[in-house]
């Protein structure tokens, strides 16, 4: 488990890195930049608890149901990033809910490549 959790946690890193940059281009100024760096900390945290979750459970043969546990947590912190967390943090919310969701689903797309590693 450690490995493919290092693995993965590289690539999320990656595709935080990457990703963020390239919306600080489309987003520019410091209060954007500000909410994409709160939403990358947000889905990197999110995605490897995310993934630890499916990666027990394809060892149990119910990789599925692992993938639709993590779907549902990302969901579930989506909305309450939305909801509460954007407001509470004084963040700008167009910039902050739109990198959270490409993070969260560029990630995603990798996660089944290294669930078996």
């Amino acid at each position: 488990m450690g490995r493919a959790l290092a693995l993965f946690a590289l690539v999320a890193a990656a595709v935080v890195v990457v990703g963020g940059w390239i919306l600080t281009l489309v987003y520019p100024g410091e209060a954007a930049r500000h909410a994409i760096v709160a939403s990358a900390v947000v889905a990197f945290v999110v995605q490897l608890v995310a993934f630890a979750i499916a990666r027990r459970a394809a060892q149990r043969s119910n990789a599925v149901a692992g993938w639709g546990l993590g779907a549902l947590l990302r969901m579930m912190v989506f909305a309450l990033y939305a909801l509460v967390l954007v407001k509470a943090l004084g963040l700008v919310s167009t910039p902050a809910l739109i990198s959270l969701a490409v993070f969260l689903f560029v990630s995603t797309l990798v996660e089944p490549l290294l669930l078996n590693v």
